[in-house]
């Protein structure tokens, strides 16, 4: 407190951070991606282990039998889907009434904002099928769920015959003590949230549905399973869900320690384990796992129906059947064996998975880093905001103080005049129509789709994404308009005042963003920070422009896209690229009114509406 209170010494310290404000913004930023390159490589990266002591142990015994009879009801079910050209539903309630399960429909109907057109579809309505095993050694308190996705055009059909034949195995053992729901929904990931909102008695997306005649117990862990053929050569597990939700890690544990018995293949982002981490190699290939996840998880979509089941907090995987791996085979008998003893050690749980890390990134399904571990390089990023902000503040603060309070040597002139106050009454304009242009970035693209359709020759999804596109571009213009009302009396102390209030309105929203979603606010931080601390209506004007526009939230998204097919070995063109950027568009849209993901109101009213400050403030008069 004395050096703060001490004019000497206050000056002395400004005078330092001023000098030394850019280098320490540099080091700090270069320090902020370098920590995050290094978290693929050991000591940062760490084994997993088992925190749960119920399921510490995979001494169990898998005795499932039941691949010819999954293979049946696979066969079955896709000549009656192919004969009835939907989910055949009556065929579903028979047979899992024969392997003696309680079974429920429910009927659901959904208006979709507009079409989708990637799945054709607008007006959904559907019905989805569950049965009930009723544990027969504990009261229906708690369950678990097996689920199945089936949309118009998924091949799902070996993974309902799985379904049906761990049913008809469950239901010949003893030892369970939670129910244990199987659940087949249509259309995809409509279904399951359909279902999700009727079992827990909400509605928080418009859905209309039917109330659920039966119920089990409160939900302790969900699998969801997708096979498109009889034979796999690996499992691959999709963990990243809703808004960037991850599953506890005890329950990801718990898949790798039953395919590593079962002598199964397991995969994370479609990519093999590293073996190797003593060399570069490993750690190499895993900051590629890591990257694919961490794009994934910033895109906040739910990346199969277990991200659905994220929200109500059940703790939830996707298990997907590949086919790339030609050298590996395995049939449904050992898909089966793996989920049973996945459902046989979750059968023994007390509580809820709590004890392991919620929040955590992968380069390996053996391998993860934790909070305490990734987040330093996200602060290291938000560093350059506060340094930046601080001395703006101090040159605001000697500019209004004049050359005598300012301890100035004689005849020192200062690089701005004297003011009295920071004249914030002047940034009420600039403010108010940036944060205007993004509500309407937010509300005119899906509230006037129909008018623009009607007077264009395109659809309503492509209305879209062009109302986006137009919106977005006509930012662009904000500095000739919010300038007028700003008072040129004293335009240094105007840019800067304005620079300080995005600098802390960006770190506001990036710090929020990074605790809730760490990928998301990480890859916003790593392209947003450099460009606002340069950003200033002096030097080269049209080369900030430039790093400004290639920085914006359109432009990361557009770059994530490229990177991400990069790291995938599926390059892109730009006419592929571009493409692929307008379809994300419409279903970033579309999976916030329809999911409920925040991706889309975060940038369009929190972001965009920043970017436009620093845009106003390269283009000062």
């Amino acid at each position: 407190m004395g050096l703060l209170s001490d004019p000497v010494r206050r000056r002395a310290l400004a005078r330092l951070v001023l000098r030394l404000n850019t280098p320490l913004c540099v080091l700090s930023y270069v320090a902020g991606i370098t920590w995050f390159l290094a978290l693929a490589f050991p000591p940062l990266t760490q084994r997993t282990y088992m925190s749960e002591n119920a399921m510490g142990s995979t001494m169990v015994e898998e005795q499932f039998p039941g691949g010819d009879r999954a293979r049946s009801f696979a066969r079955d079910f896709a000549a009656h889907r192919r004969k009835s050209g939907t989910l055949p539903v009556a065929w579903l309630e028979r047979a899992m009434r024969s392997v003696g399960l309680e079974v429920y429909t429910q009927a659901f109907a959904r208006k979709l904002p507009f079409p989708d057109e990637t799945r054709e579809r607008y007006m959904v309505s559907g019905t989805n099928v569950y049965g009930i095993l009723r544990a027969p050694r504990a009261a229906s308190t708690e369950s678990l769920v097996l689920t199945v996705p089936c949309g118009s055009d998924s091949t799902n059909s070996q993974a309902v015959g799985l379904l049906l034949a761990l049913a008809a195995h469950f239901r010949g053992q003893i030892y369970w003590a939670k129910d244990i729901i199987f659940l087949v929904t249509d259309h995809d990931l409509l279904g399951t949230e359909a279902w999700l909102e009727a079992y827990h008695d909400v509605n928080v997306t418009g859905m209309q549905s039917s109330p659920l005649q039966g119920r089990a117990g409160a939900i302790q862990a969900a699998v969801a399973l997708e096979l498109s053929s009889d034979v796999v050569t690996s499992l691959d597990v999709a963990v990243e869900g809703l808004n960037g939700q991850l599953p506890n890690l005890d329950l990801l544990n718990l898949f790798q320690t039953f395919c590593q018995k079962g002598g199964l293949l397991c995969t994370l982002q479609g990519k093999l384990q590293p073996q190797d981490w003593g060399s570069l190699d490993g750690p190499l290939q895993g900051l590629q796992t890591l990257l694919l996840m961490v794009l994934r998880q910033a895109s906040g979509r739910p990346h199969g129906p277990h991200g659905l089941f994220l929200r109500y907090r059940v703790e939830a995987l996707t298990l997907r059947g590949i086919n790339s791996f030609r050298q590996y085979k395995y049939d449904l008998v050992a898909v089966g064996k793996a989920l049973e003893g996945m459902f046989r050690k979750l059968n023994h749980l007390l509580e809820r998975l709590h004890q392991s890390f919620f929040l955590y990134l992968l380069p390996a399904l053996s391998r993860f880093v934790s909070i305490g571990l990734y987040m330093p390089a996200a602060g290291f990023l938000l560093l350059v905001l506060g340094l930046q902000s601080l001395e703006l503040w101090m040159k605001l603060h000697e500019a209004g103080a004049g050359p005598e309070q300012a301890g100035g040597p004689p005849g020192h002139v200062l690089p701005l005049p004297p003011a009295q106050g920071m004249g914030l009454a002047s940034l009420v304009a600039p403010l108010l129509i940036s944060q205007a242009v993004g509500l309407a970035l937010y509300i005119l693209p899906v509230l006037g789709q129909h008018v623009a359709a009607q007077h264009f020759p395109v659809a309503e999804a492509e209305a879209v994404v062009l109302t986006l596109l137009a919106i977005y571009a006509a930012g662009l213009a904000l500095p000739h308009n919010a300038h007028r009302t700003v008072s040129t009396q004293d335009p240094d102390r105007g840019w800067m005042a304005l620079k300080l209030v995005a600098l802390i309105y960006l770190a506001l929203q990036l710090g929020c963003i990074v605790l809730t979603n760490f990928s998301l606010g990480f890859l916003l931080a790593a392209t947003m920070v450099p460009a606002a601390a340069l950003a200033k209506p002096r030097g080269p004007r049209p080369l900030y422009a430039l790093l400004l526009v290639l920085t914006s939230p359109a432009a990361t998204l557009l770059g994530s896209l490229f990177l991400w097919r990069e790291l995938q070995e599926v390059p892109l063109s730009l006419a592929e690229g571009w493409q692929l950027f307008l379809t994300a568009l419409s279903q970033g849209v579309l999976e916030h009114y329809t999911y409920g993901a925040l991706l889309f109101p975060t940038v369009a009213l929190g972001l965009y509406p920043c970017w436009l400050l620093f845009w106003n403030v390269l283009f000062w008069k």
